[in-house]
């Protein structure tokens, strides 16, 4: 039996994690990546990282393989209601703790962040063959903010497959094998850029309790 559900993430802190670049600004996206969500959900085993790696060289297959044996994907989440803040931080030129040697000038470092604010809400789906539980508070980004989980199981209404949108966020290498994608929009982020706004042709979910709401069935992590 399938079981779908709707997971909820109301920030306590803000959010920070650098999607992207621009000159000194680091850019928080509003899209939370799907690989992101599975190690804060503690759906990876935690045996499988720790806080200390002596190599800091990604491990997304031999991690979330598992995943796909247990039948549990989780979508990439994004936000429902959301804002944003900027931070600017600075911090001055300090070689001579390194050198013991006093600089010759004082050039001080500066940029910007910018990330999601507190009470920011985002979503994702959970598509599982067992019923699941999550823990009720969980940690995400750059700086462990704090984030409340709110599952939600949807009502499935049936199962069909033909022409369909999925407006939300994908991860394109988790669909493209088992869907034909003929259009979307890239949203560029690391490690792997996602796809929102998908017309595709395939099997789906439809949900009883949002009519509107088509999920792709068949989903599972691939990597390239």
């Amino acid at each position: 039996m399938v079981h779908i559900y709707s997971c909820q993430l109301e920030l306590h802190d803000s959010l920070y994690y650098a999607t992207r670049e621009i000159g000194r600004l680091y850019e928080s996206e509003p899209v939370i990546h799907n690989y992101a969500l599975c190690y804060a959900l503690g759906l990876v085993n935690s045996d499988s990282y720790r806080y200390f790696c002596s190599e800091q060289i990604p491990q997304y297959q031999e991690h979330l393989n598992p995943l796909n044996e247990e039948k549990i994907y989780v979508t990439p989440a994004r936000a429902i209601a959301h804002t944003a803040v900027l931070n600017t931080w600075k911090y001055a030129n300090n070689n001579y703790h390194v050198e013991m040697e006093k600089t010759q000038k004082n050039i001080p470092s500066f940029g910007r962040a910018k990330e999601i604010a507190p009470e920011s809400v985002f979503e994702c789906f959970i598509i599982s063959h067992h019923p699941l539980q999550l823990p009720k508070w969980i940690r995400l980004g750059k700086w462990m903010s704090k984030a409340e989980v709110k599952l939600t199981e949807l009502s499935l209404s049936k199962q069909k497959e033909d022409l369909f949108i999925y407006p939300y966020p994908l991860n394109p290498l988790d669909v493209m094998f088992t869907h034909q994608v003929i259009g979307y929009d890239v949203i560029n982020m690391p490690p792997v850029s996602l796809i929102r706004n998908v017309r595709m042709r395939g099997e789906y979910y439809q949900i009883s309790d949002r009519p509107d709401l088509k999920i792709p069935a068949r989903l599972s992590y691939h990597f390239g």
